[in-house]
C-alpha cells in the first residue's frame, strides 16, 4: 500500500493489535494466528499492527517477526500490515528491510534497548530506520525513546516516509505540542495500554484514534467504543468504560505485564490456541481467568 494511502487510512480508523500465538514447543504458531485473524476480519479496522507490544515483539526473534508478517499478509491480503520493529539501530534497520521484503506495508518503531539517550541520538536512530526502508514508519513515543515536537518536525522534513506518531507516555503536554506543531503532516495514534481508558483525554489533545488490544477478544465492544468516541458520544463511552473497560483494567492491574497476558487469556477464552506468554511475562492465574470469562460473557 502506498505510504500516503496508509497514512490517510489510519488517520481516524481503529487499529488492531493482534497477539502472537506459540505452540507447545514455544515456536510461533502460524495456523492459530491465521485463524484468529480470520475471525477478526468480520470486524472492520484500518489495519493490523502485528508483532507489536501486544504481539510480544520484545520476546520474538527477527525471523519470527518476518514469519508473523508473512502469515498476516497471506491470511489478510487486503488488510494493511504494519509490523513492530525495534532494538538497536542496526538491528532495527535490518528488521525493517526484512519486513518490507516479506510484504509489510509499514513499521511501528518501538524503543531501542536498555540505554537512555539524548534527543539527537534518538533522532539519529529514527532517521536511520526511515532511510533504510521505503515503507511507512510510525514513531512510537514511549520508554527511553521519547521525542519532542522539535525532533519530530526536523525528522518529518528529512524523512517523507515518517507518517505517524504514536504515544504511549501519557504526557498530554507533549502530545498537544506535537499535534499543534505538525498538523496534518503526521497521523496520530493513541498507544497507552488499554487506550480506551485515555481516549477521550487524548482526543482533546488532538489524537483522533488509537490502537485497541481488547479488539483481540471483544471486537464488537471495541468497535462500539470507537464509533462512540469518533462521533463524540461520550455517554456511550462512559457506559462501556463502566461496564467493561474499568473491570478489565482491574484484572490487568493485578500484576505487571498483564496488559499483554490478559489479552492473550481473552483470546484463548474465545476458543483460539494462543499458547502461554513468553518469559519474563507470566500468565493469569486460574482465578483471574475465571474473572476474564465472567467479563467476556455476553459480549461479542
Amino acid at each position: 500500500m502506498d505510504n500516503k494511502d496508509l497514512q490517510e487510512r489510519i488517520r481516524e480508523g481503529l487499529l488492531s493489535f493482534p497477539v502472537t500465538p506459540f505452540d507447545g514447543d514455544d515456536n510461533f504458531a502460524p495456523k492459530p494466528f491465521a485463524a484468529h485473524l480470520e475471525w477478526l476480519s468480520d470486524y472492520p479496522v484500518a489495519g493490523l499492527i502485528v508483532a507489536g507490544g501486544t504481539g510480544e515483539l520484545f520476546s520474538l526473534t527477527p525471523a519470527e517477526v518476518v514469519a508473523v508478517v508473512k502469515t498476516a499478509k497471506a491470511s489478510q491480503p487486503g488488510q494493511p500490515i504494519i509490523a513492530g520493529c525495534g532494538y538497536g539501530t542496526k538491528m532495527a534497520c535490518e528488521m525493517a528491510q526484512a519486513i518490507e521484503a516479506a510484504g509489510g506495508d509499514g513499521i511501528l518503531l518501538l524503543p531501542h534497548y536498555l540505554i537512555g539517550a539524548p534527543q539527537d541520538g534518538i533522532a539519529d536512530r529514527i532517521r536511520a530506520v526511515c532511510k533504510s526502508t521505503k515503507m511507512a514508519v510510525i514513531a512510537y513515543n514511549r520508554g527511553q525513546a521519547r521525542v519532542t515536537a522539535d525532533t519530530l518536525e526536523a525528522l518529518a522534513e528529512e524523512c517523507p516516509n515518517l507518517i505517524g506518531f504514536k504515544d504511549g507516555t501519557g504526557d498530554i503536554d507533549t502530545v498537544r505540542r506535537v499535534t499543534l506543531r505538525m498538523g496534518d503532516r503526521l497521523s496520530y495514534i493513541g498507544g497507552m495500554p488499554t487506550h480506551e481508558l485515555f481516549a477521550q483525554a487524548y482526543r482533546g489533545a488532538g489524537m483522533p484514534t488509537y490502537s485497541s488490544a481488547v479488539f483481540n477478544f471483544v471486537p464488537a465492544t471495541a468497535l462500539e467504543f470507537h464509533r462512540a468516541f469518533t462521533s463524540g458520544d461520550d455517554a456511550t463511552c462512559e457506559r462501556l468504560l463502566t461496564e467493561f473497560y474499568y473491570p478489565f483494567a482491574k484484572i490487568r492491574d493485578r500484576k505487571t505485564g498483564y496488559a499483554v497476558s490478559a489479552i492473550k487469556a481473552g483470546v484463548k477464552l474465545r476458543g483460539f490456541e494462543t499458547g502461554p506468554v513468553r518469559a519474563p511475562l507470566t500468565d493469569l492465574t486460574g482465578e483471574e481467568v475465571e474473572m476474564m470469562q465472567a467479563l467476556i460473557d455476553g459480549r461479542s
